[in-house]
């Protein structure tokens, strides 16, 4: 485990870490991006160090997702993604793109990429959508000011350290087919992580953990 969370020593960790190529696949593709950056009002970054002094725990973006009778991802908490589009070179351009168009944030211009981590079949209601997921690492060097699309319901930065070390850890209460089922979950403040982006951020936790 980490002794620190913050961004260099994330960086540091990540920075070993070869970019897998996008596979060859008939299923569907998407990909998102798990966006770090130094706190807010932190005295230095990775990118600008403070004089030796400590800084504060990396930050990650989460995007709650809009209420739309046919997304089966609607109200979900999230990470910034979508679909592979023709005009999209890879499955990284699919991350940077979706990002910019859903938050605002050009992580061509301000991210640096830090790793790709292991594709993640999506499942909506129980079963799989015949879709896959690319989960890509950024670090962002300015963070500029969020704009949000109207896919997106809000966004929120919430400390690292906390979700990777397990103090978030808890149960979400999920009924499918008349049976509830007990399923892990991340608590950011009232809202809760699960699902896809809890199993995307379980595999970024497990590499920060090596």
């Amino acid at each position: 485990m980490l002794s620190s969370y913050d961004l260099a020593a994330i960086m540091a960790r990540l920075d070993a870490r070869e970019a897998a190529l996008d596979l060859l696949t008939q299923e569907r593709q998407a990909a998102v991006a798990a966006i770090l950056r130094a706190p807010a009002g932190s005295l230095g970054t990775a990118f600008d160090p403070a004089g030796g002094r400590e800084p504060g725990e990396a930050e990650l973006l989460l995007i709650r997702r809009a209420d739309h009778p046919a997304d089966p991802w609607s109200g979900h908490m999230a990470l910034p993604g979508g679909r592979r589009e023709p005009v999209d070179e890879s499955l990284l351009a699919t991350a940077i793109r979706e990002t910019r168009e859903e938050v605002g944030i050009d992580l061509a211009a301000h991210g640096t990429l830090l790793a790709r981590l292991p594709e993640v079949p999506a499942v909506a209601r129980g079963r799989r959508t015949g879709m896959i997921v690319a989960p890509f690492v950024f670090a962002l060097r300015s963070t500029p000011e969020l704009t949000l699309s109207d896919e997106v319901a809000e966004a929120l930065w919430t400390p690292l350290g906390p979700l990777a070390r397990g103090e978030r850890t808890s149960r979400y209460a999920y009924t499918h087919e008349g049976n509830v089922l007990q399923l892990p979950c991340l608590l950011v403040d009232e809202r809760v992580v699960w699902g896809l982006t809890y199993l995307m951020l379980k595999q970024l936790f497990e590499v920060l953990h090596r």
